[in-house]
């Protein structure tokens, strides 16, 4: 039989009242009847009830989170991060996992689930501004990721450009000087990887360093069987680059593959950089230096986000919210300098 509110107050000698103010950590109870409350909490295992607790609130206590691509490890890890910041203020997150299609992330954000959810947090690939200009869910939605709009709504990033020139800066400093870049895209309508793309080009042109096209590989996707295909490209055009960096950790790692394979040794003869630190990133026969984004940071900023929505604090223009990074050096950069 579940516990309830009655059950504890008898157990601590108590009116209900002021097990509702311990349970809702209500400030004005004293140390002593706090303890006292706790105790009988403890000893009868009771546990709130959420659902109870956010219809009063007119909730349903459940958000969404929409991401291109659960099977990308750094997608994994962010839901598992927004999942925790969500934990934290007594939320349960739903998952939508878009593929990166335009339709279904459209139906996404639409609303298809607008009785359901309370908010949704938003990872889009291929949606262009105008795509939500009209959106007539009034659900709160928070955006991420490097797409750049100018839309009613949060967003939340890294600065991608200075991330990317950091990576490429530091790979200058070990003396490269032939950096290729792999990740770009060449579709108009997908266009995520362009601010990536922009540092590196922004940094090298910066140092007096070359940016020829012929030293940026696009890709169709974003795994590790796209950066080995595009490797190999590279290698096979003739073009000997003395370092990589590489859209993200997973075209990172495919790079690595085709190098090994071709009897080029990381960091010796070509260093690599990837981006988003995901876990594979930490425990490859050589460990990839990469852009680690504060995953936590980006979690706790989204969900921060849709409260001060739910709260009616909303900035009718949105805000550009932007969480730190930093540049984690492993063995694939720490050859020659």
């Amino acid at each position: 039989m579940r516990v309830s509110l009655k059950d504890v107050a008898e157990r601590a000698g108590v009116s209900i009242k002021t097990v509702s103010n311990v349970v809702n950590n209500y400030p004005h109870v004293t140390p002593a009847m706090r303890a006292k409350v706790q105790e009988a909490i403890d000893e009868l295992g009771y546990r709130p009830n959420l659902t109870a607790r956010h219809l009063r609130k007119g909730r349903t206590g459940i958000i969404a989170l929409a991401v291109p691509e659960l099977g990308n490890p750094y997608f994994a890890e962010l839901a598992g991060a927004v999942i925790d910041a969500a934990a934290q203020h007594e939320f349960t997150v739903l998952l939508d996992h878009t593929r990166g299609d335009r339709e279904q992330e459209l139906l996404v954000s639409q609303g298809f689930r607008a009785r359901v959810i309370d908010g949704l947090i938003l990872s889009p690939l291929e949606l262009e501004a105008e795509d939500l200009h009209g959106r007539a869910d009034d659900v709160p939605l928070v955006l991420l990721g490097e797409r750049e709009y100018d839309l009613p709504f949060d967003h939340i990033a890294i600065d991608n450009v200075a991330a990317s020139r950091e990576a490429v800066r530091h790979l200058i400093g070990r003396g490269r000087t032939r950096i290729a870049y792999l990740g770009a895209r060449t579709d108009s309508a997908n266009r995520p990887a362009h601010l990536r793309l922009d540092g590196w080009r922004a940094e090298l042109t910066a140092a007096g360093l070359p940016t020829t096209d012929d030293m940026v590989v696009p890709v169709d996707g974003w795994d590790r069987d796209d950066g080995a295909r595009a490797m190999a490209r590279l290698l096979d055009s003739g073009i000997r680059p003395d370092a990589v960096f590489a859209y993200n950790d997973l075209i990172a790692i495919g790079a690595m593959r085709v190098l090994h394979e071709r009897g080029l040794r990381v960091p010796w003869d070509v260093a690599v950089v990837g981006f988003d630190d995901i876990a594979e990133s930490r425990f490859g026969a050589v460990s990839l230096t990469t852009i680690a984004p504060d995953k936590q940071a980006i979690a706790r900023l989204a969900m921060g986000s849709l409260l001060r929505s739910l709260s009616g604090r909303q900035d009718p223009g949105g805000r550009e919210l932007t969480a730190e990074y930093r540049l984690v050096e492993r063995e694939s950069t720490l050859g020659r300098r």
